[in-house]
């Protein structure tokens, strides 16, 4: 299956027995002056606003994500992910599809997560719920559950890291930290923050959103290409990927993995919200 799915194509499978597609929808609210932020998970856009029929919901801190560090949408270990899967209908022989209602981030952070654990049956949906909807296709408010599946085989892969991780490849001349959030937050500007303004000191801008046509498709592999050619990354570069939680900066991974051929992309999985709590942790602005 490849990992990018056009509109069209999902809507030629609806209703395939082996076919799964889930609503990767939250929101965040950023409480400005703050690190704090409200999640809002997708489920009231899922029930009142519609979603791709058949579609099941997916609320990524309530129903994938580890909470014993106290920090937001941390991933489980493998082997405890390899178990809330097959809860929800993925497993073994199964085929799945990711969209969200709003930034394309929601989606890739879950196909992150079951990349991360050797599951490589599962795409985007390219240009997610929005396209969908501009295209005229119709939406369902009824719910939707998948069957429990009998099993997921687990192959671990290290896709994700650590603050040691990233403090290795800001020493590695070699590797480059890229920062996934927007160039205001980069640059310390924005009037919110995770703790600390700015941006990991020796990292370098690469914002997700970037990565978008104006109508949420990803742009064209020659234009990704030359967009992360200008941060350093060349074939065969280690990355290191980051944001606020480790969400939108698995829309650069994705980008660079999927659609690029890279073999050598991490994850910072709590991100931010981890480092910019430990003042011994360098950060910059501008």
């Amino acid at each position: 299956m490849h990992p990018l799915i056009r509109t069209d194509e999902l809507a030629a499978r609806l209703g395939e027995a082996k076919l799964r597609v889930y609503d990767c929808t939250t929101f965040l609210h950023p409480q400005p002056g703050s690190a704090r932020m409200r999640i809002e998970t997708g489920r009231r856009h899922y029930e009142e606003q519609g979603h791709i029929p058949g579609a099941a919901l997916i609320e990524l801190q309530q129903d994938l994500s580890d909470a014993s560090n106290g920090l937001r949408f941390s991933m489980p270990p493998a082997q405890s992910l390899a178990s809330m899967l097959p809860a929800k209908g993925i497993g073994d022989g199964t085929e799945v599809v990711l969209y969200s209602a709003g930034d394309a981030w929601w989606a890739t952070r879950v196909w992150w997560m079951l990349r991360a654990v050797g599951f490589d049956d599962a795409a985007v949906l390219d240009g997610g719920l929005a396209r969908w909807i501009a295209e005229g296709r119709p939406l369902s408010t009824q719910p939707s559950a998948y069957a429990p599946a009998a099993g997921l085989s687990v192959r671990p892969r290290d896709l994700f890291t650590d603050r040691h991780g990233v403090l290795a490849a800001l020493g590695d001349a070699s590797a480059r930290v890229l920062n996934c959030l927007r160039e205001e937050q980069h640059q310390g500007t924005a009037d919110w923050h995770y703790g600390r303004p700015g941006h990991i000191a020796g990292s370098v801008s690469a914002p997700a959103a970037a990565l978008f046509r104006p109508d949420g498709t990803f742009r064209p592999a020659d234009e990704l290409r030359h967009f992360f050619a200008e941060r350093g990354v060349a074939a065969g570069t280690k990355v290191v990927a980051y944001c606020g939680g480790g969400i939108a900066a698995t829309a650069d991974a994705f980008a660079l993995t999927a659609l690029l051929g890279h073999d050598r992309v991490l994850v910072y999985d709590n991100s931010l919200q981890e480092w910019a709590m430990d003042p011994s942790l360098p950060m910059a602005t501008g």
